[in-house]
């Protein structure tokens, strides 16, 4: 294993970890929006609260939390290597080369935009994944069921303007960070060709929009249902 321990240390080897793991939590927020939108069908939250209880039951579902868990630590760890690594290398910038010449604003923040989503991770996991498994939550029953109400835990917490306020203003630096991600996961993987290069990149600019805005509109339009 002294080649795996070998690539992982080098600067190339962290940047392939880091675009595995990011695409793979790629996949993931399309599945997560995906189902957070049993939010907007309107019936009290049976369908969400029977999605949330598949989630959280279903071996394969659980099998892949781990992998996703261990995923957000390696990336999240990874990059702070990174950006050490960078800084150390150049510790002073040369003065004249300007940056904004040469790439995108997100891929010069990504450290910025890493942490600030990370502060929002912490946030979120600790008002619905931790409430959910730890927290006192009421029961419903559905056709002879019982489902934990996880639906009036979200809605309390959109209730709360600053929540909801702070829920859609990460959005912005997620959008960012996806918007370089999911370029530069493919570039450094090597899968770049002239002809479907553009495709990739455009499918990039719109994902790193979507997904974003169909988290964002959770908050608000729940938010704006308790008025």
């Amino acid at each position: 294993m002294s080649w795996f321990k070998e690539t992982l240390s080098s600067s190339i080897g962290r940047k392939v970890l880091m675009s595995l793991t990011g695409l793979f939590l790629c996949s993931f927020l399309v599945i997560h929006a995906a189902g957070n939108l049993q939010l907007f069908k309107g019936d009290d939250g049976q369908a969400f609260n029977e999605y949330t209880k598949f989630m959280t039951s279903s071996i394969l579902i659980k099998t892949i939390s781990y992998l996703l868990y261990i995923s957000i630590l390696l990336h999240v760890i990874d990059g702070f290597l990174l950006i050490a690594r960078n800084k150390k290398a150049r510790p002073v910038g040369y003065e004249m080369w300007k940056a904004s010449d040469n790439s995108m604003w997100a891929s010069r923040n990504m450290g910025i935009l890493g942490t600030l989503i990370l502060i929002f991770l912490v946030v979120h996991l600790r008002a619905f994944w931790w409430e959910y498994h730890f927290g006192e939550i009421n029961t419903v029953i559905y056709n002879g069921e019982e489902y934990r109400d996880m639906y009036s835990v979200v809605i309390f917490a959109y209730k709360q303007w600053y929540y909801s306020l702070f829920y859609v203003l990460m959005m912005i630096p997620l959008g960012f960070h996806l918007l370089h991600g999911f370029r530069s996961g493919f570039q450094t993987l090597g899968l770049r060709h002239k002809k479907y290069t553009p495709f990739v990149e455009g499918f990039g600019i719109i994902f790193s929009i979507v997904i974003p805005a169909a988290f964002a509109a959770m908050p608000i339009y729940l938010f704006l249902s308790q008025l």
